[in-house]
């Protein structure tokens, strides 16, 4: 039994903590041209294995977050978003599920939440940016009605991140 909830601050800080790391034996291959730009699933072998800075994904404590409280009460999910009320776009900032909680459906629910919050304050859009390093997370992100609307190769330059393309996603609401 999975319960959600706007986040406390005490929840906030357990959210940071959830290991977001993963490992996949597919990744996107990126081309581009002046004029059009495609994606295209490719297998690793060895599988990818991402593990994200600590402090590359941290909240400002500025946006809304929504938890994922299991059986016990431990925050095993979070999402964290923003609202700009000037294009009425709600931005998804963070999204991640502890790995034993994974493939229960836990981010499916938090991404709803957080679409129906956005539908509350009469967002027009939602939208993310994603590394093409996370297939698994594009191919979710897909089945829930997200459509690749962009790239950029320069936004992790001097990162740990380097060498990955940042994918920009975004769905009506």
């Amino acid at each position: 039994m999975v319960t959600y909830r706007v986040a406390t601050s005490e929840d906030r800080k357990r959210a940071e903590e959830i290991d977001n790391s993963f490992t996949t034996d597919t990744v996107l291959e990126v081309t581009a041209t002046d004029d059009e730009f495609r994606v295209r699933p490719v297998p690793v072998d060895p599988p990818v294995r991402k593990v994200y800075p600590d402090d590359e994904d941290e909240a400002d404590g500025g946006e809304h977050v929504i938890v994922a409280l299991d059986a016990e009460g431990e925050v095993c999910g979070a999402i964290t978003l923003a609202y700009a009320t000037w294009n009425r776009r709600l931005h998804i900032t963070d999204l991640r599920v502890s790995p034993r909680h994974r493939g229960h459906g836990i981010g499916t629910a938090l991404m709803e939440q957080a679409l129906t919050h956005g539908r509350e304050l009469s967002a027009r859009t939602a939208w993310l940016e994603v590394t093409n390093v996370n297939a698994p997370a594009v191919r979710t992100y897909r089945r829930l009605g997200f459509a690749l609307c962009g790239l950029d190769r320069s936004l992790y330059v001097g990162t740990e991140s380097e060498g990955e393309v940042a994918l920009f996603m975004s769905r009506g609401l």
